[in-house]
Formats: structure tokens, sequence, C-alpha cells
């Protein structure tokens, strides 16, 4: 910052004075201070974000006045209007305008809205994530048509669909509109419609990303779209893998490509005040097998050695040439490796412990004791592109069995004789960032498909 006054010989340093000799210890210049983001600053020379963020804006508008951009009242009035550490009543402020502009889709369900903390909001990346038949197309088709609702059920904004798979299924929307009580006694004037909603495909991944990064931004500025649904997120990516995209290399630049994507989208849900729905596919996950410690020698004692077992005894004497006589009739049991087994020193840290907690199924007591290997998924596309979303929503799919003369799901018996009868679904939040989570050890919000769209059971039964 030693460059500032010779570039703005009139700026007041006085009221700064705290903040300067740390950005010049960094070596920061008034051009960095002016083009860095103000995070990466403030980390850089170890000061407060909000003082780093109000020097930013005090030397950006005094430069906007000396060149004459604009004016100095304008200039000033961007500066006061920008946050400062010492004014509570600001954040308070903040606050309070957060609050108001809070607007959410419905699922014109009250219970699946009341575990979602109101609904689907704006400016965030949701995901929908579930094994097939699980009902991730259905809860996204019921938020097309949910979210040109007036408020405060939704928008009264278009929507747009972008599939990577299948075609929109107008005529499953179509029926939603039929069976939903809702739905089909609003008027003509605020009914939804399938006009309003504006379908892409996009059939690789090429297309994908000139896509998002073209066409979108473009179709969000002219319509005033409420709802972007991606349907799904991972297809194109796992179609394109191949035997070289396991390298180091491949995968860092797949990571990269995920960073990129999230960043994308979260900025034209901020931008535009959207909201992005995408849903993600699963894979088995195996728990690691416990295995067994190998055997331990007394203290002080060596391994046995092949040497000794199998060395011949000298040939002088002719006790040695019987015991010679007998090894090479009978030969010692050559030893076998002992099996080597590593335990990590802090468990809960591994991997293995922490994906219960951000992929949506763990060893809880609702799974099966004796398949629970079994019962486990992951979402695709790995924790990479789990930072780059707001909330997770799991959508789990258990079969419901029959043992004996009792219904149970599969937490039964594992040897008993049963058969399928149908599939109960639930609905767990695996983590967001405007409502609390489901807890690991509770099953969720079960849910059923019918012709109307989702319902809990014993909603409208």
């Amino acid at each position: 910052m030693t460059d500032l006054l010779h570039t703005l010989p009139d700026f007041p340093t006085k009221q700064y004075t705290h903040l300067i000799p740390s950005l010049e210890k960094c070596l920061i210049t008034t051009t960095d201070l002016l083009t860095l983001d103000p995070l990466e600053v403030a980390k850089r020379a170890h000061l407060p974000l909000l003082d780093v963020r109000r020097l930013a804006n005090h030397v950006l508008a005094s430069l906007q006045t000396q060149l004459g951009v604009v004016d100095r009242t304008e200039a000033l009035r961007k500066h006061e209007d920008s946050p400062k550490l010492d004014d509570a009543s600001s954040l308070k402020a903040s606050g309070r305008t957060v609050s108001k502009e809070w607007s959410a889709i419905t699922t014109l369900d009250p219970l699946l809205d009341a575990a979602l903390g109101g609904g689907i909001p704006t400016t965030y990346v949701t995901e929908v994530t579930g094994e097939s038949g699980a009902g991730k197309t259905q809860f996204l088709l019921s938020l097309l048509l949910t979210a040109q609702l007036p408020p405060p059920h939704g928008l009264s904004r278009p929507t747009v669909y972008i599939s990577t798979e299948h075609p929109l299924p107008t005529s499953r929307l179509a029926q939603l509109l039929r069976s939903n009580p809702h739905l089909s006694s609003l008027p003509a004037s605020s009914k939804p419609s399938l006009t309003r909603i504006f379908s892409i495909q996009t059939p690789d991944l090429e297309s994908q990303d000139h896509i998002l990064a073209y066409q979108l931004p473009v179709l969000l500025a002219r319509h005033s779209i409420g709802l972007i649904v991606i349907d799904s997120i991972a297809a194109n990516y796992r179609a394109e893998r191949s035997s070289s995209s396991t390298s180091g290399a491949a995968l860092g630049l797949r990571s990269t490509q995920l960073v990129q994507l999230g960043h994308q989208l979260r900025s034209l849900a901020r931008e535009h005040k959207c909201a992005i729905v995408v849903s993600n596919q699963v894979a088995d996950r195996f728990a690691p097998i416990p295995s067994s410690s190998p055997p331990q020698r007394p203290p002080g004692s060596s391994p046995p050695s092949v040497h000794s077992l199998s060395s011949p005894p000298h040939p002088d004497s002719s006790q040695n040439m019987q015991s010679l006589d007998s090894a090479i009739m009978h030969p010692p049991p050559f030893p076998q490796p002992q099996s080597q087994s590593w335990t990590p020193q802090y468990p809960i840290l591994t991997l293995d412990h922490q994906q219960n907690f951000f992929t949506g199924w763990s060893s809880g007591p609702h799974n099966d004791h004796n398949n629970q290997n079994q019962n486990l998924k992951t979402p695709s596309l790995g924790l990479v592109w789990t930072n780059q979303i707001a909330c997770r929503i799991a959508l789990v799919k258990e079969q419901q069995r029959m043992y004996g003369n009792s219904e149970e799901g599969d937490s039964g018996e594992g040897n008993a004789d049963w058969t399928p009868r149908q599939w109960k679904r639930y609905m767990k939040v695996v983590f967001a960032s405007w409502t609390p989570a489901t807890g690991s050890e509770e099953r969720g919000t079960e849910f059923k498909i019918w012709s109307g769209g989702l319902r809990t059971v014993g909603q409208g039964e």
C-alpha cells in the first residue's frame, strides 16, 4: 500500500492506520486491493474481512470520483452502504432483509415441506439423490409445476428442465395437473402450464458445458426463470468414463471441471435469484470388512527361520544321517506368511466413517444387520461435488417384506422366509444450510408416489 498516496494523494488514511502496515508488510499494492478477492487479501494480511472490504470499497469510490466516472455524492453513498465491523445494527438489518427475501418452492405436502424447512429455496443449489425408482424424477416434475404457483407456494415464474437422459415426460406432467387436488382446483389464470416449462436436452458433456455457459444465462435473463432442473447431473460424466480416466491427471482434471460447474451454478442462482435442483445417481458402497489381527509373538522372541528348519545336519554322525533321511521323507512345513492388517490411528477421521454423514446412507438400526453392506449407497461424483452443493436430499428405497404373518421392512431376520410385497420410500435431508438434517439413526419421512405427485404416507388416504 505504499503506492496508495501516489495514486490517491487526498485519500484519508488516518481511519485505516490499523490496516495499512499489515498490507505493506505483505507487499499488497493498491492494484491488488482492487483486483483480488477481499477474502484472499484478508487471509494474506491476517486482517478482518469486513475491514478489508470497507477499505477496498472506499479506495474504489475515491478512484471513481477522481476519474469522473461517478460524482462525489454517489461515490460516498456507495461507501457508506458498505458493511462496517462495528455497526451491529447493519448486521441485524441484513438479517431481516434476508428473512424478508426468503422464497421457496413447495412440494404441496405439509410434512415434506416441514422436513425441508419450508420447501426448496432460491439462490441455492440443491441435489436430490437416490437409486433408480426412488422417485427423483417425480420429485423434480412436481417442482416444475409448483414453481409457477403464486407465493407462498411458488415463485410465479417459468421453469427450465435440462435433461441428460430422456426427454421431458409431458404426459406425466399433464397427469399431475389433472390428479393433484390443489393444482386442478386453481383458476386458469394462476394454474401452471406446460407452455411455461422450457425443455433442453444435453446428449453429451460438451453440449452440456456449452448450454450451461452460454445458452442458459441468456434464457434466464429473457424469461425470468425461477427454477432450473438438471436431470441428472452425473449422467454425462459417467457416460464418458473410460479406463484412461482413472489416472491421476484425469481425476485431477475431472475435479477441476466439477469445481467450475459448481461455481457456475451457484453464480447463476445468486445472480438471477432462482432455485437450481439437480438429480444425482448413486453407486453401491461396501463397508470395509474387519480383519483379525495377526497372532502376537511373546516379547523378545524372534520369528522362526526357514534356514533353521531346512538346513541339513552334519554328515559325520550316524544319528544325524538318520535325521537327514527323516527330514527328506517328511519335510517340515514351510512357514506361512502372516496376514498384515492396517488399522488407522484415528478411525473416526477416515472416509469410510465420515461419508456416513454426507452420503445419506449409514449403518443405522433400520438396516438389515445380515445384509447391511448391500443397502449402502454413495452419490456419484464424489466428495468434490458434495462440496459444491448447499443441500443434499436422499430418497431411500427399501423393500417391504412378509415374515410369517407380519409385514416388516429390511430390518427383519435375514434367515426367515420372506416374500417381496412393495417398496417403501423415505426422504432424508442429509445436510442443508437452512434446516436441520435428518438424524443418521432415523429413517426419514415416508412418502408414496401417486397420480397426483408425492405425498407422505397417511396424507390424503
